[in-house]
């Protein structure tokens, strides 16, 4: 499992507001949707320009190491479950928001996309198969394990069930990060 938290489009911050505001919740989410995965060991890639926030999810992760909830094993239905959570920090080059040139990157290449197929989902990070997500989407895992996923879907408006979250930049009387029903 590898999170993007590269955010590297021009005028969005979101990541960053949501890194800051509630660390743990990334590392919630990752170890969540690592169990459901299967995956032992997952990666979160920082924007390498992203130095408050790299400090803010070291200082998370070796909170939940220093806990046990990583690096331990755990008792489930399925077997114990172990995961470990890397933080890799990118050199901050734009096109790493794109998930097989962050792949590329964290194997220490330069990181350029790869041609498709295989998809990382077949063979991805060090040739395994790799669930790419982005921080959003891993924050909002707990909320919808614990509520459900219909409770998430009635969040937004018709087919298009949950929220998003919009950075609002430039000359506007409110910037800032907002969450709105998708469909708007």
């Amino acid at each position: 499992l590898v999170c993007n938290a590269d955010e590297s489009e021009p005028g969005t911050f979101k990541d960053r507001v949501l890194l800051n505001g509630d660390p743990h919740l990334l590392v919630e989410g990752v170890a969540t949707a690592a169990f459901a995965l299967g995956c032992t060991h997952a990666f979160i890639y920082l924007r390498g320009e992203f130095r408050r926030e790299a400090v803010v999810m070291r200082d998370a992760v070796a909170q939940a190491y220093a806990k046990g909830w990583l690096g331990k094993e755990w008792p489930s239905a399925n077997g114990p479950f172990k995961l470990d959570i890397t933080l890799h920090i990118g050199a901050g080059a734009y096109i790493c928001g794109e998930e097989t040139a962050l792949l590329e990157s964290i194997e220490g290449k330069r990181g350029w996309p790869r041609n498709k197929p295989p998809f990382p989902a077949v063979r991805g990070l060090f040739g395994h198969p790799t669930v790419v997500n982005n921080v959003e989407t891993l924050m909002n895992v707990p909320d919808i394990v614990m509520r459900g996923g219909e409770w998430y879907a009635k969040l937004g408006m018709g087919r298009s069930g949950g929220t998003r979250l919009l950075s609002v930049s430039g000359h506007v009387k409110r910037p800032g990060v907002y969450e709105l029903p998708m469909g708007i």
